[in-house]
């Protein structure tokens, strides 16, 4: 599992839904993903890669996003993917200045909002595999600026 819509960059390994590990990197995703799987791939063999796919940082969903897909096309394995809601308890996030991206009723628009908001995520203990699907491409969505 990736989180990399904003820094720190989380990735946890999960076992039979349960998470087992964790590792939280604040160095660019483009440094720290190739050198997190690197390890990782050493001692474990995954059999599906999920990640949040937006909104947030776009470069970091994008480079996460050609990684991801990447190695599950070369380990031959299936890529999931889930909004970034879901790893924020449903809280705003960043998009530029004061606007910030919002989710009701499964729409996500943006909005410009006074207060800065705080911008966690956090990987789940449980994966619950009903929060992901197979349309994997990027949640871009900034607007024209």
């Amino acid at each position: 599992m990736v989180i990399s819509l904003s820094s720190p960059l989380h990735v946890g390994i999960y076992e039979h839904h349960r998470l087992m590990d964790s590792h939280t990197s604040y160095e660019h995703t483009s440094e720290a993903l190739p050198k997190l799987f690197d390890t990782l791939l050493q001692t474990n063999t995954p059999k599906r890669l999920f990640f949040a796919r937006g909104p947030g940082s776009f470069m970091s969903i994008k480079i996460s996003y050609i990684f991801l897909k990447t190695l599950s096309i070369a380990l031959g394995i299936p890529l999931y993917a889930s909004d970034g809601f879901v790893f924020n308890e449903g809280r705003p996030i960043k998009a530029i200045r004061q606007l910030y991206f919002v989710k009701c009723d499964d729409v996500i628009e943006t909005r410009i909002l006074e207060l800065p908001q705080e911008q966690y995520f956090s990987l789940p203990e449980i994966l619950d595999e009903k929060n992901f699907g197979d349309t994997t491409e990027p949640l871009y969505m900034l607007p024209a600026v």
